[in-house]
């Protein structure tokens, strides 16, 4: 059954304003419904209280909500274990939680990690810090021309057995390419490396179950899930999780400290140090229960459909050329383009006046851009609150904006 878009749009407060945006940055952040928003406001009036501490109703109530979020997230990606599911800031930080703990408590000098070309920042980032204090190898996985990854690298980057984790990305935030990550899986656990997958644009675009990809860790933000930021989750199989070391240091991720010494909690409590991100987790769950009012398959065809408009009508403009696959086939989620002779931030300047929002820039994908040889492209994102009034009306301000830049 075909989304009623109206009806969605009418549960975001931003989209009951007179003029309401044209939102069409939602790789960057999802916009919020009104549930998410009174969950949170909920607590704060109502449980507001820290958890795990106090032996009272109030903290009992804060509690029970924060670990209801838990096990929502946990069915949501279907992992065995609630345990398996670690409250976090972000994807960024979930990603630096594996490499420094698990990556500094496993990797030695000369061992391999192997990344793609397409990867975010922040899956990049900490595995050259670790290159540095560590001196472990960074194996690229390239791309062929039409976005999609070259799958003979990642054999060439397992061959020699010294590679011990692939990090990859689930759906590229620039190409809206998505790896074939079970062959990746596979292929990564038969040369016995471990697997994380940056599930930051998926987690909002297909679903994802997490026991049938088998893979060993998974990352993703609250917010590009219309939750709040601040939230993020860390999925690990529940053997790691026993084994690797804490990854900061304070109250609720401890059993017993003395002066000399202390013992670590169980996960995913060891993982989680100091006062968690309460309301946000709370506001994910809320986000997470609106999302899956809807069928996946619905999502799936409305985005589709908005996403082959958006390619039909940015094809036709002059001078534009869209990086990676022109299908919406063989994308999700997102296009980017540049144009000949308009740079992207004075595009996306241009547009923001007239109330439409796209994100301009290199998206945290620098060697991305380096290896498509341009220093930025603009990024169009679609999600199912919109429309493709929204995209022909993009489309006509981008045809002006060339006109007033090419003068």
């Amino acid at each position: 059954m075909p989304l009623d878009t109206a009806a969605i749009r009418r549960q975001f407060p931003i989209f009951r304003e007179e003029h309401p945006p044209i939102y069409l940055d939602s790789a960057a952040m999802g916009q919020k419904p009104a549930n998410v928003i009174d969950a949170m406001d909920t607590y704060y009036r109502l449980a507001a209280s820290n958890v795990h501490r106090g032996m009272y109703a109030l903290a009992d109530e804060a509690t029970n909500r924060y670990e209801a979020s838990r096990e929502t997230v946990r069915a949501f990606i279907a992992a065995k274990h609630r345990d398996e599911i670690v409250f976090t800031k972000g994807a960024t930080e979930s990603i630096n939680l594996v490499a420094k703990t698990w990556g500094k408590a496993n990797l030695k000098k000369g061992d391999g990690v192997v990344l793609s070309i397409l990867e975010h920042h922040s899956n990049i980032v900490p595995w050259l810090q670790l290159k540095e204090e560590i001196g472990i190898s960074l194996r690229w996985i390239d791309m062929e021309e039409d976005g999609s990854l070259r799958m003979a690298d990642i054999d060439a980057a397992l061959k020699d057995g010294k590679a011990k984790l692939v990090s990859v990305t689930g759906l590229s935030n620039v190409l809206g390419t998505l790896p074939p990550l079970s062959d990746i899986i596979e292929r990564a656990h038969r040369a016995h490396a471990l697997t994380l997958i940056d599930a930051s644009q998926l987690i909002a675009h297909r679903p994802i179950d997490v026991t049938e990809l088998n893979c060993d860790f998974l990352a993703f933000s609250g917010h590009k899930l219309f939750g709040p930021t601040g939230i993020g989750v860390l999925y690990a199989r529940s053997p790691l999780l026993s084994k690797i070391p804490p990854f900061l240091g304070g109250g609720g991720m401890v059993q017993r400290v003395t002066r000399e010494e202390f013992l670590p909690a169980d996960p995913p409590a060891k993982f989680e140090a100091g006062t968690p991100p309460i309301a946000e987790a709370i506001g994910l769950k809320a986000a997470i229960e609106w999302f899956t009012q809807y069928p996946w398959k619905d999502i799936e065809a409305h985005e589709h459909a908005l996403l082959a408009h958006a390619i039909e009508k940015l094809k036709a403009i002059p001078s534009l050329r869209i990086l990676g696959p022109a299908s919406a086939d063989e994308v999700a989620g997102c296009v980017s383009f540049t144009i000949e002779g308009v740079h992207p931030h004075d595009l996306t300047d241009i547009l923001g006046r007239q109330g439409i929002c796209l994100r301009a820039g290199h998206h945290c994908a620098q060697p991305l851009h380096e290896r498509l040889d341009i220093g930025a492209s603009t990024r169009l994102s679609v999600s199912l609150y919109n429309t493709p009034e929204e995209i022909d009306r993009c489309a006509e301000e981008i045809r002006r904006a060339i006109a007033k830049l090419k003068k």
